[in-house]
């Protein structure tokens, strides 16, 4: 795809985020899938199976951008809006993981943008309360879909979840195929071996076990709200391990990284692993 042009001032993007912000109708649902939700930019929809004997929902936020428009990664880059997904009270339910596949970078007129360029699916964990079977999610979804300006999309779900559905086996498949879309998690062949911030913090020093036969990676890196890192200055690897130093934004003001964890994607081929960074 042929990425088009942003606004390239993020001040003037905000603004047309606010100016063209959108609430959609309520999109009912037909059995464990909702109706889609359409703007011009693209359209969304959600997906949820029955509840299971703990008490966990698993789900999916489905969003397909037109030809040519884009939706964002969970950290979306500089300007851009994160998909989030809420759920009322009522549905006695709470979100407890939301994941999501490899992005694409897109850089363009000084702005970089981390999203997608095509259909994706954002898989979603759900808690039941104790003692409490849902009987209907209804579901707030939030979305950018870019071009030449960013437009927020926004709508409700109502779904109807109480009992399994022969109907269902259609969105069990979707839910499997979505999870084949993910990263996986650090193994012994690909993992993060060692990871710190140098003593000025402008620099993150990573050493990534790479698998066997991979030269080079992309990685990506989201620190505090806002701040992502895909850049580097000096990269080395010797056999199976690479060694990488990225320069650190300025950190918000009197940020402190001891104890908190930063999250981690990195790309070697086929295949992508992702994992958080503890700074002790």
């Amino acid at each position: 795809m042929t990425k088009t042009s942003v606004v390239p001032d993020p001040a003037r993007r905000l603004a047309a985020v606010l100016a063209f912000s959108l609430l959609l109708p309520v999109a009912k649902a037909s059995a464990d899938m909702s109706d889609w939700a359409e703007n011009e930019g693209g359209r969304m929809r959600i997906i949820a199976l029955a509840p299971e004997a703990d008490g966990t929902v698993r789900g999916a936020l489905q969003i397909e951008p037109k030809a040519g428009w884009m939706t964002y990664w969970k950290e979306p880059g500089q300007a851009g809006i994160p998909p989030q997904v809420t759920f009322a009270p009522a549905s006695g339910v709470r979100l407890t993981e939301m994941r999501f596949p490899v992005p694409k970078v897109f850089d363009e007129d000084g702005v970089r943008d981390i999203g997608y360029d095509h259909a994706v699916t954002l898989p979603f964990t759900l808690k039941a309360e104790p003692g409490k079977v849902p009987l209907q999610l209804t579901a707030a979804a939030f979305v950018g879909l870019c071009r030449n300006i960013c437009i927020p999309f926004q709508a409700e779900f109502r779904l109807p979840i109480s009992t399994p559905d022969p109907s269902s086996e259609e969105e069990a498949r979707l839910l499997q195929a979505a999870s084949q879309t993910l990263p996986e998690a650090p193994s012994t062949d690909f993992t993060v071996a060692d990871h710190a911030l140098s003593d000025d913090r402008k620099l993150l020093k990573l050493s990534l076990k790479l698998p066997a036969g991979q030269t080079g990676a992309q990685i990506y890196v989201v620190g505090p709200q806002g701040h992502v890192l895909v850049e580097r200055q000096k990269a080395e690897q010797k056999g199976d391990l690479l060694t990488v130093e990225m320069p650190v934004p300025k950190l918000p003001a009197r940020y402190e990284p001891k104890g908190k964890r930063w999250d981690i994607l990195v790309v070697a081929g086929s295949r992508a692993m992702e994992s958080s960074l503890a700074f002790e």
